[in-house]
């Protein structure tokens, strides 16, 4: 059954969540309610204890494409005389924490372009498919702007701060095959398989047991803060948790058994 968070649409599939932009007349930028719909989306999938994983997409042609610049610039005349760090409406940091910090794994299922706040969008999730048609561009540079929704944070750390600078500050479009290779995308897939391997590829990872898919996901952030012991002593202490669990004790016993595990997210 769909929901619709105004100018969200939220689905569960069985053990996936499928949530999708949808506000495609603005070509799914960040106006309106839509800052706020999809934080209410992404709440919905992480209360939601059949959900395992999540799918972030956006409806029509594009994926999203940034900020809506009509909106902004009127909100910043209307915000004439107030103090700078006010100019930027804090929306922006929940919208963008929603989907990384999700305490489930989130795929973001690139149809078409994601410029500016949506390439950072995008690249907030742990795992980007992408159809032949997507572009990614950080065109904050463009409008006399800089980089937003964590882009500074995430771009570098997916291809390395010398690629991250030339792509910020000259604000180039990224064609689907070279964000591949650049590794700012998993995968590109034909624009018809692009939602069925998203969902694929959710439902290979709800298989598995949830608590250890999530605790691995923060020891992959965390993976640039402090060296290789900090990150040994992150794993011991999730992996002891892991221990300590029914589902831990079922894969365990499941491979002693040489069957399928059944993994019940306790």
């Amino acid at each position: 059954m769909q929901t619709v968070f105004g100018s969200v649409l939220f689905e569960r599939l069985d053990d996936v969540a499928v949530v999708t932009l949808n506000r495609p007349e603005r070509r799914n930028a960040l106006g309106g309610t839509l800052r706020e719909d999809l934080v209410a989306a992404m709440d919905a999938a992480e209360q939601d204890s059949a959900v395992r994983a999540i799918v972030l997409t956006g409806a029509g042609s594009c994926f999203c494409a940034g900020g809506d610049l009509k909106q902004i610039l009127a909100g910043l005349e209307s915000a004439e005389g107030r103090p700078l760090r006010d100019k930027v409406r804090p929306q922006r940091d929940a919208t963008l924490l929603a989907v990384y910090e999700a305490g489930k794994p989130v795929i973001a299922a690139v149809n078409g372009p994601a410029f500016g706040a949506g390439m950072n969008l995008a690249l907030a999730a742990d795992i980007r498919l992408a159809a032949p048609t997507a572009r990614m561009c950080q065109s904050h540079v463009l409008r006399g702007l800089m980089p937003d929704y964590a882009g500074t944070y995430l771009l570098p750390r997916l291809v390395g701060p010398a690629r991250a600078a030339e792509l910020i500050y000259t604000g180039r479009i990224v064609e689907a095959d070279e964000a591949a290779r650049l590794g700012l995308v998993n995968e590109v897939v034909p624009a018809e398989q692009l939602m069925p391997a998203a969902l694929a590829m959710a439902r290979t990872i709800a298989r598995n047991a949830p608590l250890p898919v999530r605790l691995a996901k923060r020891a992959v952030q965390q993976a640039h803060q402090g060296g290789i012991r900090e990150a040994l002593e992150r794993e011991t202490a999730a992996q002891n948790v892991c221990y300590d669990t029914e589902d831990g004790r079922e894969g365990l016993r499941a491979f002693v058994d040489k069957r399928d595990p059944v993994f019940v997210g306790r």
